[in-house]
């Protein structure tokens, strides 16, 4: 099929003090986060003058993909859509809607299978048209792209480049980081048929860190590649609730009475530089190490990566042109993929809404 619009769907951010609050009572709606972990995800925007740069990263992304796109002879529109901050999704479906868009093609800026990284942006589609304001809109989601050779390859030349600063230190270790899930979530990734109630989200991630921690360390002249681990940050859920571990804090205390001096820290599971990346690693964690006598060394992550731009740019053109088709049950953004145990919403799938 054809599509006339290309809709990127991003988290979204507060980019004014009067927007923090608001902004955090949508991310955190029904979800039960304590009351003192508001106030405290709270001070962190407001540290940072109340503005998220992942509108601004995110805008700047939707650029760069729009020129690949159109040197790759594709004039389709692409529009940002946010959860959680303007431009919301049901307002900029109704926009396309009134200007006689039919067909949609739909990514999230979230490269992993996992609920929040994927199926709750398949609600957010489905609860839209479910409202009955998009009449002939349908829109198609494509799956999550933990195997795109261009994230590889920016992970790689990013990290290479830090190794190589450092030269070859005994005492070092890499720390690819994540945001935590619930292992609830996390047992539910995948598509519908195609699990095996193990890890995929964090499966995927490891797959990833294992394929460009040699190269890395190659490209840096390394005589040979560091040890390193996946760790998780970023958890926001209530206490009694088993989300995924270690921490990076507790990691890096683990690992400070073993020799290790040196930490560099590579958040592959994210695609730019926000407020959970600056606070988390560059505040929390830098503290943290800091506190333990260890060196911490930060990897960016590929959101303004020209290899990861490329490589998204053809991974959606595929899409686009028809040489790739869209998804079908049994797979990845169809069907019961990604299920939250807790509550089964309209969803955006394939083609229809059901």
């Amino acid at each position: 099929m054809s599509f006339d619009a290309l809709v990127m769907l991003g988290f979204g951010g507060p980019e004014h003090l009067d927007e923090v609050v608001p902004f955090l009572e949508r991310v955190t709606a029904g979800r039960g986060i304590p009351p003192e972990r508001l106030v405290e995800v709270g001070q962190h925007y407001i540290t940072l003058g109340g503005v998220s740069p992942i509108n601004a990263q995110n805008r700047r992304m939707r650029d760069e993909l729009a020129v690949r796109l159109a040197e790759r002879g594709i004039d389709t529109e692409l529009v940002l859509a946010n959860r959680n901050s303007p431009p919301f999704v049901p307002d900029v479906l109704g926009d396309l809607a009134g200007r006689g868009k039919t067909d949609l093609l739909a990514w999230s800026t979230a490269a992993y299978a996992s609920y929040s990284g994927c199926r709750q942006y398949r609600e957010d589609l489905g609860l839209a048209l479910a409202a009955g304001q998009t009449p002939g809109l349908s829109v198609v989601k494509v799956p999550p792209f933990p195997e795109l050779p261009g994230m590889a390859e920016a992970v790689t030349d990013l990290l290479a480049g830090t190794l190589a600063a450092l030269g070859d230190v005994p005492g070092l270790l890499v720390m690819f980081t994540t945001h935590s899930i619930p292992l609830s979530l996390s047992a539910n990734a995948g598509p519908e048929g195609g699990r095996t109630d193990g890890d995929l989200y964090s499966a995927q991630q490891l797959a990833l860190a294992g394929a460009v921690i040699g190269p890395a360390a190659e490209r840096a002249g390394l005589a040979q590649a560091p040890a390193w681990r996946l760790v998780y940050q970023s958890r926001s859920g209530a206490p009694h609730i088993p989300w995924l571990e270690p921490d990076i804090n507790d990691a890096l205390a683990e690992v400070a009475p073993t020799g290790v001096t040196d930490v560099v820290i590579v958040p592959i599971g994210f695609l730019t530089d926000h407020v959970e990346v600056i606070w988390d690693l560059d505040t929390q964690a830098k503290q943290t190490a800091d506190e333990l006598g260890l060196r911490t060394h930060r990897v960016p992550t590929v959101g303004e990566h020209p290899a990861f731009l490329d490589s998204l740019a053809d991974y959606l053109a595929g899409y686009l042109t028809g040489e790739v088709r869209p998804p079908e049950p049994g797979e990845a953004c169809f069907g019961d993929c990604c299920l939250n145990p807790r509550s089964q919403r309209p969803v955006a799938p394939g083609i229809q809404l059901v």
